[in-house]
């Protein structure tokens, strides 16, 4: 980091969910994995971090030391149970409240830097950073406008509240961090950011965790039969995720097997607007008559979900919006083609033809004619997963580290306090460091 100006303590926010949280529960997922992997990193190169989460038990403490170099507050803002990400705004006062009495109790100009996560942590962020005289970088890890674009049958719209919280960060950060330059892109266009203010971050993979593995051996770990074929699902049960689509694209594949051996696996709990989906999606599963041919299992643990992708021939991605989408990584790095949507993220997560397949849309009999082509051809999908392990060596979380240092420096050196950012796409404009709607 030579010549670098690097921030000596890290104030990483992140409200609505903890990185100590089990990925695919509750409102769980890629950014906990993001929030957790870049933090420990950023520690081992000299950063203290200390991460701001809301309290969801009364058994939390109030200060966790999660890592060496990484400390995770608990901060009281509303009931710890019963409350939906969506009320969460409502408690963001007393978020930022909390937020700002813990750096009051310390010496002058403690923390060097903000990294926020998500628009909610993004509000705390922008007061913070008006108070205590530092930059603040954004990292957005899903877009209100983008997700409204590409809604999920069932699924609910986000609400004009975010979409005006999101221009408010977007408009007050001093950088702006991406997963990739398609985001970036869709930031300048929906939001009107400035592109000098947007750096493009790569999220990485555990690539000591996910590696290749005997699929015997994985099979065997989780009780599974070692002569099925196995596509796999991950991740959290909700609409967006489209695990239903996966089902209904399997359904005819299974009716149509007659060795009795191809088998759709499903891991994840329920989410946000998912609540009581994998009940709905065993009920989906009775209806098309495939009730024995799949198998639900909660969220793994990292280690056993490693074992759940080396136990996978085939897994699949068919969200209808992905920032990125770790799993697909996770998947490669173990060995696993990837079939995916051709959604965000995903057309960098995964190489088209080389590593996996994109398929454009969501209709079912698309989704069976992929999945029909892969299954067919065993030794396609096995050469697939080799190149899939050399693919995803290009996405370790030490390279997105050094992209994030690269981006703390750019903030640190161009930071001047408090300024106006002019006027976003929903007339939001910067006075003497307040924001008011314009018309």
């Amino acid at each position: 980091m030579t010549g670098r100006h690097l921030p000596r303590r890290l104030a990483l926010i992140s409200v609505h969910t903890s990185p100590l949280a089990q990925p695919g529960t509750g409102d769980a997922g890629g950014l906990n994995v993001y929030v957790w992997q870049t933090a420990t990193r950023l520690a081992r190169r000299g950063v203290e971090v200390e991460i701001f989460t809301r309290a969801t038990s009364s058994a939390d403490e109030p200060s966790v030391e999660a890592a060496p170099g990484v400390t995770v507050r608990h901060v009281p803002a509303g009931p710890f149970d019963g409350l939906d990400k969506r009320d969460l705004p409502g408690q963001l006062c007393a978020f930022s409240a909390n937020v700002l009495r813990a750096e009051a109790a310390q010496d002058p100009g403690y923390y060097d830097l903000i990294h926020s996560h998500y628009w909610l942590s993004g509000q705390v962020g922008w007061l913070a950073r008006d108070r205590w005289g530092v930059p603040l970088v954004h990292t957005a890890h899903t877009l209100a406008a983008v997700k409204n674009a590409s809604l999920a049958i069932g699924d609910t719209a986000e609400p004009m509240l975010r979409v005006i919280g999101e221009q408010q960060v977007v408009d007050e950060a001093d950088r702006l961090v991406v997963n990739t330059a398609t985001e970036g892109s869709e930031l300048v266009d929906l939001y009107g950011a400035d592109p000098s203010r947007v750096d493009v971050v790569v999220p990485g993979a555990d690539l000591d965790r996910y590696s290749p593995g005997s699929k015997l051996a994985a099979r065997a770990k989780l009780g599974l039969d070692p002569n099925d074929v196995l596509v796999t699902f991950v991740g959290r049960i909700q609409p967006l995720k489209a695990p239903d689509v996966l089902l209904r694209a399997m359904a005819p594949l299974i009716h149509a097997d007659r060795t009795g051996r191809l088998r759709l696996l499903v891991v994840g709990g329920p989410s946000g607007n998912g609540a009581g989906l994998p009940e709905t999606l065993i009920e989906l599963a009775a209806e098309l008559g495939v009730t024995e041919r799949v198998t639900f299992l909660p969220p793994q643990a990292p280690d056993d979900l490693a074992q759940v992708y080396r136990a996978s021939d085939l897994v699949s991605v068919p969200s209808y919006s992905e920032s990125f989408g770790l799993v697909a990584v996770e998947a490669q790095a173990c060995g696993i083609p990837v079939l995916a949507a051709d959604v965000g993220g995903l057309c960098v997560a995964v190489a088209d033809g080389v590593t996996g397949q994109l398929v454009a849309g969501h209709g079912i009999a698309e989704w069976t004619d992929s999945l029909a082509g892969l299954l067919a051809d065993p030794d396609r999908l096995r050469a697939m997963g080799m190149r899939a392990a050399v693919h995803a060596e290009k996405f370790s979380w030490e390279h997105t580290t050094d992209a994030l240092l690269a981006s703390y420096d750019r903030a640190l050196v161009g930071y001047r306090g408090v300024g106006g950012r002019g006027t976003g796409r929903f007339g939001l404009r910067r006075r003497r460091g307040r924001t008011r709607l314009t018309v």
